[in-house]
């Protein structure tokens, strides 16, 4: 989806705070989400642009840039605008949109200047959403000190590298470890700090952000209150999601699985739908899409001997170099880094042709680091739901490869037909039952 238009609201002080309208369902919802972000750009991640018109399937969405942010009006860095006058904003563009009263959505952050308008204005808010929003002071699992070095590290890396891939990755691998190799990831987040805020500006948003407390409005909020949190985030504790939903008189508590802080990189259906069964009192779960792929796993062949011969530190450079040789070949021949488990690659492909050839240039890239892998390649439906890929060719995939011996790549029967033309051959690998999978399956050798 193309990003929406873009409007503008003037505050009483002739500040224009930008904003979008997408969606015509009976709810107002205004999302505020965390400083680093920016209307425009954040629909061209394909799970952000998802997230946000699952929002707008049962609401009128309107997505506000802060002021200081984004395509709003910007600020000097020593001029930071008390929380109110940041609430006072949301107002302003409720006013623009012709919104009496609406649900106030706050990530991070946001949710401070969420709960600064529900506790002011009750009348202008319906009910209250929160996603990782800390009430203010250290949690009760860190200490002052652990809290004080957590931002002061924080403050000087956005000092040294803000907007740039290392910033990216040093962010990622706190906040969604998984995604820290995901080079399209980094490079989208990359380019979402350098829209959102100037180092110096990111740097007075996050001295606000520290510096916010609201526990004292807390117990002054009246509307039903949701407060979502992931159980094993890493980056900020959920027990700041506990305390503030202790002080807001009512609310509930939703503790969403997994440890990944910023949803809008990964799955956000969890979250779309304790939000819409929260707002509406019904849920509707969203089916995956089914696509026809092709799965390629990877494994290197007597890495356990390997690491014992060589060392930690010496294992772990070379265990470097063949991710930089994979990486690299994923690349080359359209393939998609899924996941990867030890010294194994799960990737996905458009066509089994490439996928196979692939797997054949991985091989041929590792002999001068004198590595060798197993690889296996099927062809089969598989349900896609945002960056998570399911499905019994999942499974397959994964059993075919744990087949394959030393420098060898094996094919399901179905890869084998499908590149019918390609110009690769292949030989009879025999019959074999993949364990947890119905039937025997007839393989193939990939040769040359």
């Amino acid at each position: 989806m193309r990003s929406p238009e873009v409007h503008y609201a003037k505050t009483p002080a002739g500040i224009h705070i930008a904003y979008q309208v997408v969606g015509d369902g009976p709810i107002d919802l205004v999302f505020v989400p965390g400083y680093a972000a920016n209307l425009q750009w954040q629909w061209e991640l394909p799970s952000y642009a998802r997230f946000l018109e699952r929002l707008a399937s049962f609401s009128r969405l309107i997505i506000v840039d802060r002021r200081g942010a984004g395509l709003s009006d910007r600020f000097s860095p020593s001029d930071l605008p008390p929380l109110e006058d940041l609430a006072d904003d949301l107002e302003t563009v409720l006013d623009a949109v012709g919104s009496e009263r609406a649900v106030l959505f706050g990530a991070e952050d946001g949710g401070h200047i969420c709960c600064m308008l529900a506790a002011s204005r009750p009348e202008r808010v319906s009910a209250l959403v929160l996603y990782c929003t800390p009430p203010g002071g250290p949690s009760r699992d860190r200490t002052q000190e652990e809290h004080d070095a957590h931002w002061e590290e924080l403050l000087r890396r956005v000092d040294a590298s803000w907007g740039t891939a290392e910033y990216a990755r040093w962010d990622l691998g706190l906040s969604n470890p998984s995604r820290v190799h995901d080079e399209g990831l980094v490079e989208w987040l990359t380019i979402t700090q350098r829209l959102a805020a100037s180092p110096a500006a990111a740097e007075a948003f996050l001295r606000l952000y520290r510096q916010a407390d609201v526990r004292g409005l807390l117990p002054a909020i009246r509307v039903p209150t949701l407060v979502m949190h992931p159980t094993n985030d890493r980056l900020s504790p959920i027990e700041h999601s506990r305390v503030l939903a202790s002080l807001v008189p009512g609310a509930k508590l939703v503790e969403l699985p997994g440890g990944d802080h910023y949803w809008v990189v990964s799955d956000t259906d969890d979250l779309v739908e304790e939000i819409e069964e929260f707002l509406t009192g019904t849920r509707q779960v969203a089916a995956p899409d089914r696509v026809l792929a092709s799965v390629l796993f990877t494994d290197i062949v007597g890495s356990t001997d390997r690491a014992s011969t060589l060392g930690d530190r010496a294992w772990r450079e070379l265990l470097a170099a063949h991710d930089q040789i994979v990486r690299h070949e994923l690349q080359r021949f359209g393939g998609r880094e899924r996941g990867t488990a030890g010294d194994g690659f799960f990737a996905t492909f458009d066509g089994p042709a490439r996928a196979v050839r692939c797997a054949a240039a991985i091989g041929q890239g590792l002999r001068p680091l004198h590595l060798e892998i197993r690889a296996g390649v099927h062809a089969g439906e598989v349900e896609l739901a945002a960056d998570d890929v399911r499905g019994i060719a999942v499974h397959i995939g994964a059993r075919v490869a744990a087949l394959a011996g030393g420098s060898e790549i094996l094919v399901s029967s179905t890869v084998k037909e499908l590149v019918a033309g390609s110009g690769l051959v292949f030989e009879d690998a025999g019959e074999h039952e993949l364990k947890g999978v119905p039937d025997r399956w007839h393989l193939y050798r990939v040769v040359g």
